[in-house]
């Protein structure tokens, strides 16, 4: 039988790695020092204990409730990667300080003990932000028995499923519904297969939004680096195939948060490469005072301008930075999970 040949890629598509005809790739890269990436996290969570008043939702008397709301979101990324960063337990004492300082200070001081969360469960009842947002806190050790009463009356609501959302917002949505305790609202086999990620689709089609899409499907898929066994086989065989040309990608474009993230899914794999070359890059990336700039150089400007440009990509370096220490020094560069 003579076989059939691929099909040819579109013009400007990049070459298939397993090719052999993309240069100077080493077959097996080099890991990082340990020390360097535990370095990034160090600096990165400094950064964010000095400006811990940037995350507050109303910094000015003056700020509306709808800013209030969309403000929200940062406290709850900062929850997650706290969460992640207790868990995995590489933080040295000063590391683990700062961060339980940053989670305290935002529980009591930026949400209030938990009665902001409340107050926007009772303004947009179908909103899935306090619930994303009180999750990870409670996983903390934070509590507030309004918000866990409203979120479980809420999850009883015919409507509360039938929320219209992206496929992988769904899926996060099953995996928080999970830890909270709940029955999801979804089936998460149904809602992987519905992801771009899922599908398994041509990899030269990644896109900033599509590359976000799939770093959080894998997010969700582990519970945050938690289980790296919940990312499906096949799943698992596409990233490690096409996950180096995608970081190639992003590390020359300069896009330190996409690229943050990705490394943040390559410490989710089963064998984490951790490449030296890319985290090189990416630590000369950071500022000496920590902060990540999203992308090319630092943004200029007051504080609260900076804070806004760079709180996400800062906190991702945390991210990544926690969760390859973890698999560096758990010893599983190039050894099956």
């Amino acid at each position: 039988m003579i076989e059939t040949p691929p099909p040819e890629p579109p013009p400007g598509a990049r070459p298939d790695p397993r090719s052999g005809s993309r240069t100077g790739r080493c077959p097996d890269p080099v890991p990082a020092d340990p020390a360097l990436i535990h370095g990034v996290g160090d600096r990165a969570v400094a950064w964010l204990h000095r400006h811990r008043d940037g995350f507050h939702p109303r910094p000015e008397s003056d700020t509306s409730d709808r800013e209030v709301r969309d403000r929200l979101k940062p406290i709850g990324e900062l929850a997650l990667i706290g969460k992640v960063l207790f868990r995995e337990g590489v933080a040295g004492s000063r590391q683990a300080a700062r961060s339980r300082q940053l989670l305290d200070h935002a529980w009591r001081e930026q949400l209030d003990g938990g009665r902001l969360l409340a107050w926007m469960q009772r303004e947009e009842p179908l909103s899935p932000i306090p619930f994303e947002i009180y999750v990870p806190f409670r996983e903390l050790g934070y509590s507030s028995p309004e918000v866990e009463e409203n979120a479980r009356l809420t999850h009883r609501l015919n409507s509360w499923a039938a929320l219209e959302a992206l496929p992988v917002r769904r899926l996060g949505l099953a995996a928080f519904e999970r830890r909270f305790g709940l029955p999801p609202s979804i089936d998460p086999g149904e809602a992987v297969g519905a992801t771009w990620l899922g599908r398994l689709p041509e990899p030269w089609t990644v896109g900033l939004h599509i590359g976000y899409g799939i770093t959080h499907t894998v997010f969700h898929l582990t519970d945050w680096g938690e289980n790296p066994d919940g990312l499906p086989a096949e799943i698992a065989e596409y990233l490690a195939r096409w996950l180096p040309a995608w970081t190639d990608d992003w590390l020359e474009i300069g896009h330190w948060d996409l690229l943050g993230e990705l490394l943040v899914v390559d410490a989710c794999l089963p064998r984490p490469a951790l490449e030296d070359r890319v985290w090189r890059a990416f630590a000369a990336a950071q500022a000496p005072d920590g902060a990540m700039p999203a992308q090319g150089p630092l943004p200029e400007g007051d504080g609260r301008e900076i804070f806004d440009e760079v709180y996400h990509s800062t906190l991702v370096a945390a991210f990544a930075s926690v969760l390859a220490t973890s698999r560096a020094m758990g010893s599983l560069i190039g050894e099956p999970a």
